[in-house]
């Protein structure tokens, strides 16, 4: 290829290069203005509905509340957001890799900042840029805001001045004061340390680190990995004029003189031969591959410079293919991310009532976070980043900020280090049963499902998955056992199912902690298609068919084994149409009663509440009778999550306010069941505003049986159903449960070809909790 061909290729990839970017900031402005401008918003967490409503929030009810606060100040936990509400600080003087951009620049970071609180810890925020450089004055500034917040995370503070404000905060305020450069950067450096050490068998103690920056950040991560056994001499620290060493005057302060080492080497190069760590908090590109190739054996090189590492892993690797390597960025392996820390070392200290975050709270957090990734690899975290199984090693030395087990694993740990190093104002006397009320912030299905958790550990059921080869069923089962829900069965290809476990990098063993059923090879198959046979075999199935689908089709498998009580619970439907599952379930397994009637039901977790719709999937022009039929299913079932129906039948009718057929049947089905049961909460027909507003319902009809919001609601058309459920859960931004299969003569349930290993998890719950309700029901007939 000629010069001029190869000028012309490199001038369009930079100007594809372009391209790109320009399409990215667009969309970036985009993102930040649409909807509506900003992140954030304020929502009340109380209703305002009536006269009633306002003096209670405000005057003159809200005069008990002050008054309460005045007499004993540690009420504002009860009465007041304070507990769970952060102050995001900033003053623009070191904003992400922009530099002083000054405060209001700052504020989108603040927000975001706020957003990653809010999403993944619960923690609720106000950011507040403040137009001042002047650290004396800042501190006045910010030490007056204490009475507004359980804490404080300040954010893109310049050094030295940060140094100086959070010190005399921590000695000022009796409220966690948090520098989450600093510490927060110095808490996942430190995690990522540890693992990478253990990875490759090098004591912490003996160790040379070398540094290429030295602002708040840097010196942080040094002052925790020394206090985690890095020797001081064995770190050399390095900025923008070189090395820091003994009796440096250029742009040195007492935090850098600190690490000043006796040395003649002025320059990183000098440094780094025989390095086993690399610490990067400078600029893109500082660390060559020439430097790389003389650090000791299996090289540890943290190049945290955003957005351009200060060596790119490729350019690492090429040279020394023994490195193991983190970046700040996303779209390398082991991301040094302060969102796996800063949301959930809060979460615990706020839930302690920490007067401040300590040595203790902080390494609590480092260890916690590094044992997280000797476990499997989050569902979450592996989808997010597009990572397949993985386990600890060189590209998993760290977890991704995705992991939902961080809060679970974080919190706890500094919520105890708070109790234990004696700075929690309110300590928690059941840390278990903390850990458990976490789940709420990681699945919204967390607290609904607890009580269906609860039941199926007491008494684990035999559960075949009728979809063994897939790989979210075979990662729900690390989350079955791991619960100690069910003793799972799996359908497929024995050595297939054995190959992804070991690629995915589950803990359990497949061939001891799970039965296979390989339909190519059982004992059982002339058993099955035989009993296949028998039940099919005037509905034109031959024994040749019978051989070829018992062969090849899960469903009818999984619904033989339990016909044949080989299995107490089945779960299907990872892939194909739920009706294609049904008919197996029907034709084999049958109906749990005489009228031979089958519904669904679909759960909604959303920020407003919990909301269940029948019948999203088996029946879609349901009569009087099957409505009825169906309602009474739903009810039962809605009471073994442990809450009370509020029953709601929707239509486009409010009380007969229109005659058709559609509204007439519903309006009758509310009739038979308010006579056949009288001490259920149901109502209808009905708008679905009315449903949901009880003071539109008092106007327009003050004798509904219905108080308060409808939580299950009954739909005149499996239409209906399954388009006000997609709606409800893409508008309320919330987390289904379902369907749950309801009628047949055993627990069975036909996932949908989009459901998480986290909603298989759920639903095997529900299974073996359906099935141990019916071993009951069989032992009392």
């Amino acid at each position: 290829m000629g010069a001029l061909a190869k000028l012309s290729i490199k001038k369009n990839t930079q100007k594809q290069k372009k391209s790109n970017q320009e399409h990215y900031d667009l969309d970036a402005l985009e993102y930040h203005e649409f909807p509506k401008p900003g992140k954030l918003e304020i929502v009340a967490t109380k209703p305002l509905a009536n006269q009633r409503d306002l003096s209670l929030a405000y005057s003159p009810g809200v005069a008990d509340a002050c008054r309460a606060i005045a007499e004993n100040p540690a009420d504002a936990a009860r009465y007041t957001t304070r507990a769970n509400l952060v102050g995001v600080i900033s003053n623009g003087t070191a904003v992400l890799g922009l530099g002083d951009i000054g405060p209001l620049a700052s504020k989108p970071v603040m927000e975001g900042k706020a957003v990653l609180f809010k999403k993944f810890s619960g923690v609720d925020v106000f950011d507040i840029e403040v137009n001042e450089k002047d650290p004396q004055k800042l501190i006045e500034i910010i030490a007056g805001l204490e009475p507004t917040f359980g804490g404080i995370n300040l954010e893109d503070i310049k050094a030295p001045e940060c140094f100086i404000v959070e010190e005399a905060l921590e000695k000022r305020l009796n409220i966690p004061v948090f520098h989450d450069d600093q510490h927060g950067t110095a808490i996942i450096v430190s995690a990522a340390v540890i693992n990478g050490l253990k990875l490759v068998g090098k004591n912490i103690a003996n160790v040379k680190v070398v540094t290429s920056g030295a602002g708040a950040a840097a010196l942080a991560c040094l002052k925790m990995l020394t206090s985690m056994g890095v020797k001081k001499e064995n770190i050399t620290v390095t900025d923008i004029h070189g090395v820091v060493y003994e009796g440096r005057q250029e742009e040195m302060d007492p935090y850098k003189t600190h690490y000043a080492q006796k040395t003649d080497a002025r320059t990183l190069a000098e440094v780094m031969d025989g390095a086993d760590i690399f610490l990067g908090l400078s600029a893109g590109g500082v660390l060559k591959p020439e430097m790389v190739k003389n650090m000791a054996e299996y090289p540890l090189i943290l190049a945290l410079a955003n957005p351009t590492p200060e060596i790119t892993p490729e350019e690492a690797r090429a040279v020394r293919p023994d490195a193991i390597l983190a970046t700040g960025r996303s779209d390398y392996p082991n991301q040094v991310n302060n969102v796996l820390c800063f949301p959930y070392i809060f979460r615990g200290a706020l839930d302690v009532g920490a007067t401040c975050i300590n040595d203790e709270m902080k390494k609590a957090c480092v260890y916690a976070i590094a044992s997280l990734v000797e476990m499997e690899a989050s569902e979450k975290g592996s989808q997010a980043y597009g990572m397949k199984g993985a386990s600890f090693g060189p590209d998993y030395i760290i977890p991704t900020p995705f992991d939902h087990r961080l809060i679970l694993a974080v919190a706890p740990a500094v919520a105890r280090a708070a109790m234990e190093s004696g700075v929690a104002t309110r300590p928690i006397q059941d840390l278990e049963a903390y850990r458990q009320s976490l789940n709420g912030f990681v699945f919204q299905s967390g607290m609904l499902m607890k009580p269906i958790f609860d039941r199926a550990r007491q008494a684990p059921k035999r559960v075949v998955f009728a979809e063994g080869e897939n790989k979210r069923v075979l990662a729900a089962l690390q989350m079955v056992l791991d619960e100690g829900l069910a003793k799972p069965i799996v359908i497929g290809r024995k050595s297939l199912i054995l190959q992804r476990i070991e690629e995915m990098g589950m803990r359990y063993d497949g061939e001891q902690d799970i039965e296979i059923v390989d339909p190519q090879n059982d004992p059982r198959y002339d058993a099955y298609w035989g009993l296949y046979h028998e039940l099919m075999q005037r509905h034109g199935v031959t024994p040749v068919i019978a051989r070829k689908i018992v062969r090849s089709d899960t469903s009818v498998i999984a619904s033989l084994m339990v016909r044949r009580g080989e299995a107490d619970a089945m779960l299907c439907g990872t892939f194909g149409s739920f009706e294609a599952h049904l008919n197996p379930v029907k034709d084999i397994i049958g109906y749990e009663a005489d009228e031979q009637f089958m519904t669904s039901l679909n759960v909604l977790v959303a920020p407003t509440g919990t909301l269940f719709i029948a019948d999203t999937e088996v029946n879609n022009d349901p009569s009087v009778d099957d409505l009825v039929k169906s309602t009474l299913l739903v009810v039962d079932e809605v009471r073994q999550f442990g809450v009370e129906p509020r029953v709601a039948f929707v239509s486009r009718s409010n009380f007969g306010s229109h005659e058709l057929p559609c509204t007439q049947k519903m309006a009758q089905a509310v009739e038979i069941l308010k006579r056949t049961c009288p001490d259920l909460m149901v109502e209808g027909e009905m708008q679905p505003e009315l449903a949901f507003d009880e003071g539109i319902r008092e106007r327009l009809f003050p004798n509904s049986r219905l108080t308060g919001q409808a939580n299950v609601l009954m739909m005149p058309s499996g239409d209906a159903a399954n388009i006000a459920f997609g709606l409800a859960k893409s508008l309320e931004r919330g987390v289904g449960i379902g369907p749950i299969l309801l009628g047949a003569a055993a627990p069975v349930h036909i996932v949908t070809p989009s459901t998480s290993a986290r909603g298989i998890l759920n639903m095997t719950a529900v299974a073996v909790a359906g099935a141990q309700r019916y071993e009951e029901n069989r032992k009392s007939l």
